[in-house]
């Protein structure tokens, strides 16, 4: 591997770290201003409507570059969401019966996979065909 090779990982694996830092921090941030499950539920569909957003921004219209989609894909959202602490206060949900745990879940899921879709959506408004 070239110094220029080696120059240019690293470049990446700092730039997915300061996104990391920064989305990890948010998250702990939601989760301490809200309930444990409300935090997570915030940060997983916040973080859902904006990976939808530069997902199909980047697929359809390419203004975001790559870099900044690491930054804030691989980077910053991949922290601020957090699978492990979905499932988590899922488990803990479960406790007090299965209804609180479905609740949590279902809500998840349908606004997460939500978010995503109106992400979409304002991908496409920004570009002007509506997706």
């Amino acid at each position: 591997m070239s110094l220029e090779d080696a120059l240019a990982r690293f470049e990446t694996l700092a730039i997915v770290g300061i996104g990391g830092f920064a989305g990890a921090n948010l998250r702990f941030f939601a989760v301490d201003a809200w309930s444990s499950l409300a935090g997570i539920l915030v940060a997983n569909v916040l973080g859902s409507l904006v990976l939808g957003f530069l997902i199909y921004e980047a697929r359809y219209a390419g203004i975001v570059d790559r870099k900044s989609r690491l930054l804030f894909t691989t980077g910053f959202l991949s922290s601020l969401t957090t699978y492990s602490g979905f499932a988590f206060y899922t488990a803990d949900a479960a406790t007090a019966g299965p209804g609180p745990a479905v609740a949590f879940v279902g809500a998840n899921y349908g606004l997460a996979i939500g978010a995503v879709l109106l992400g979409r959506w304002l991908a496409g408004a920004v570009r002007g065909d509506g997706a």
